[in-house]
């Protein structure tokens, strides 16, 4: 974290040059985590995220890694965009992003099976989709999604216990369908490590 660190303290002091590359650094996890989320504005939520991070920028050290405190001020906006306008309550445990923005088309998928394995996180229930994303495609530790989400350890094995089980069966359902000869969770291993290739390193489990 202490590059980091050092950048967004140098941000803060005036150096726009520090921001540019820590955002530079960061863009495409972000992209990444706004994009199967929002059918538009993700460069402003990403602006957005980034500005937050300055803003708070003392607040840092209170987490266990910049990352987790990036995806934690990303997660607010994501939930706070979903809310702007409406005007009965957003469950992210209950509300998925189908069901907020059942058109969207994602632009993520490079393969028919990771077209499908899209468009089932999109189905699962918000928090689940966060939880799956940022374990699998950004390799975020136990401990930092605990940050992220404001849950126990134990309720985060539980939540990707859950996801993988509902993704399991939707992708079993997509094959039986005729729409993929071969659809397996597996998919989602492979396909987040060369999401994740060039960050290095695994997840804690």
């Amino acid at each position: 974290m202490s590059d980091d660190a050092t950048m967004l303290a140098a941000w803060r002091d005036g150096d726009e040059e520090a921001g540019r590359a820590l955002l530079v650094r960061h863009f495409k996890a972000l992209s990444r985590f706004f994009r199967n989320k929002a059918t538009g504005g993700v460069e402003d939520l990403i602006q957005r995220t980034m500005l937050v991070c300055l803003e708070n920028a003392d607040r840092l050290r209170e987490a266990s890694s910049f990352r987790a405190y990036l995806f934690t001020i990303a997660r607010n906006e994501l939930y706070r965009h979903y809310r702007r306008g409406r005007r009965d309550a957003l469950d992210t445990s209950l509300h998925s992003v189908h069901d907020l923005q059942p058109s969207y088309a994602t632009v993520l998928a490079r393969r028919e099976e990771e077209r499908l394995l899209l468009t089932a996180l999109r189905r699962l229930p918000i928090d689940l989709q966060v939880t799956v994303e940022l374990f699998y495609w950004e390799g975020l530790t136990y401990a930092e999604l605990g940050e992220v989400l404001g849950v126990h350890r134990e309720t985060i094995k539980s939540r990707l216990r859950r996801a993988k089980d509902l993704l399991r069966a939707s992708m079993a359902e997509a094959a039986e369908r005729g729409e993929v000869s071969e659809a397996s969770i597996e998919l989602l291993d492979d396909w987040a490590r060369g999401l994740r290739a060039p960050m290095g390193g695994e997840p804690d489990t």
